[in-house]
């Protein structure tokens, strides 16, 4: 049976009860003709039950899934498992060739960079163009046009023909036209690493925004780290097939080992893994040491003015105010491009407009995709500072070590207090400013976090 797709309400619910499903597929097919000739395959399109399967390729086999409102779900696979075929058919920019598939709300795609842009159309034109497309009405596109200009950050380009436009700003555009619809379902095909760290952080705050408000999000990647930190569950295809849907690290894992089978291994590990689809139980585990930290310790960095962060974003200020957020070296130098293994000082003011109780100062550093990787407050909650009177200024110094891998971090910050017995944000901005990690020649860390205590060590000796 053909999918059968729109915004009807339906009565399927997750397993609990407690979330509707979005997506569902039963026995999605998409086969491709591998014979050429027009007379066969129009008889075997009038008369689909004489298809041969021995004729035909199916880039997407047989799948079921369910997918429930406000998940976030990756998916991963080898190139050419047919991932993509899959989200295209989800998307509705291909038809399966047998099986159902139910999609409910408003579905927003981001599959190819410019995908239906107009190369000789401007920038805006092309954003009204594809707002249209995703289902937008006319008001809507009219109130939205310049959120969608402002977060592409394209500037001037934006009333130039788009053939102009480098794939960076293709993405920016494309982004901020379907991040801006506000859709019930973002489908997005492996096109969230491109662009800067700053926009691609500015992605990651509006996609945590569009969660926090009930969006379903699906995505390709081939990005381990991202399907495990921004993920609810993740999906592996093989071959067309659907052989795993479990928790992201779970499926990172299963992937990696099928990345890296050697061939004779290749069917007893696709047989594993439809066993722990079904069981939740490995056959067998595969530790990794931790790579140890870097004995360079230098405390010196540099300043790069154009490490800017894009998704600043405040709290209400509630007789406080934040200022002049800042990294510094052991010089007392502003500094945001850090080495390994440094020492440095997260510092800012608080100018206090009004008397406050029970104060206390904090951080929090994130990376690109929003996981919270570490922070730190000023004080315990058995040593806050019992009055702060107003027209004060504090300043507040954090020191933190870089145990960190290379790449481009952002930094909150935050001034809490007690009111009524609760702790209150005073004053917080998110997103403060941006770090950069540089890269270690001869490095050995994996990971985000480097926690080894010291230098590795491998002893050898004779057999008997």
């Amino acid at each position: 049976m053909l999918s059968k797709k729109g915004n009807q309400k339906r009565e399927a619910a997750s397993s609990d009860g407690s979330k509707p499903i979005v997506i569902q597929a039963n026995d999605l097919t998409k086969a491709y003709p591998l014979d050429d000739n027009p007379a066969k395959r129009l008889k075997q399109l009038i008369w689909p039950s004489k298809r041969n399967r021995a004729d035909e390729f199916l880039a997407v086999r047989d799948v079921n899934l369910e997918i429930y409102q406000g998940e976030t779900v990756g998916i991963v696979g080898r190139n050419g498992s047919g991932k993509s075929t899959l989200l295209n058919l989800i998307a509705g920019t291909l038809e399966p060739t047998s099986g159902e598939l139910h999609v409910t709300g408003h579905l927003a795609p981001i599959l190819t960079l410019g995908a239906g842009f107009d190369p000789e159309f401007t920038g805006r034109e092309n954003a009204l163009m594809n707002a249209a497309v995703i289902g937008l009405s006319k008001s809507d596109i009219n109130d939205r046009i310049d959120s969608i200009i402002e977060f592409s950050g394209i500037g001037d380009f934006i009333d130039r023909p788009v053939k102009l436009y480098s794939s960076g700003m293709y993405s920016r555009l494309a982004f901020a036209v379907a991040i801006n619809s506000d859709p019930d379902i973002l489908v997005i095909d492996e096109v969230l690493s491109v662009g800067d760290e700053a926009f691609a952080r500015k992605c990651f705050a509006r996609l945590e925004e569009l969660k926090s408000a009930g969006s379903t999000i699906l995505f390709v990647s081939h990005s381990s780290q991202m399907v495990i930190e921004l993920c609810d569950r993740a999906i592996l295809i093989e071959a067309g097939e659907r052989i795993l849907t479990a928790n992201p690290r779970d499926t990172v894992a299963y992937y990696h080992k099928l990345l890296y089978a050697e061939e004779s291994a290749h069917d007893s590990l696709i047989d594993e893994i439809r066993k722990f689809d079904v069981t939740g139980v490995a056959e067998s585990t595969d530790s990794k040491g931790l790579s140890p930290p870097s004995t360079d310790v230098r405390n010196l960095g540099q300043y790069d003015p154009g490490l800017l962060p894009e998704s600043t974003s405040e709290y209400q200020q509630l007789g406080a105010q934040i200022q002049n957020v800042r990294i510094l070296d052991s010089r007392d130098e502003v500094v945001n491009v850090l080495n390994r293994g440094g020492e440095y000082t997260y510092a800012y003011d608080v100018v206090f407009s009004e008397s406050a109780y029970g104060v206390r100062f904090g951080m929090m550093i994130k990376a690109a995709t929003g996981l919270e990787i570490a922070g730190q407050v000023s004080h315990s909650a058995d040593e806050i500072i019992e009055h702060v009177p107003g027209q004060n200024r504090a300043r507040v110094y954090l020191p933190f070590r870089v145990n960190l891998n290379s790449g481009v971090y952002f930094v909150n910050a935050g001034v809490m207090a007690a009111q009524n017995g609760e702790a209150i944000y005073l004053h917080r901005i998110l997103d403060a400013l941006a770090f950069r990690v540089e890269f270690t020649e001869n490095d050995r860390m994996t990971g985000r976090v480097d926690l080894t205590a010291s230098s590795p060590r491998t002893e050898f000796s004779s057999l008997p």
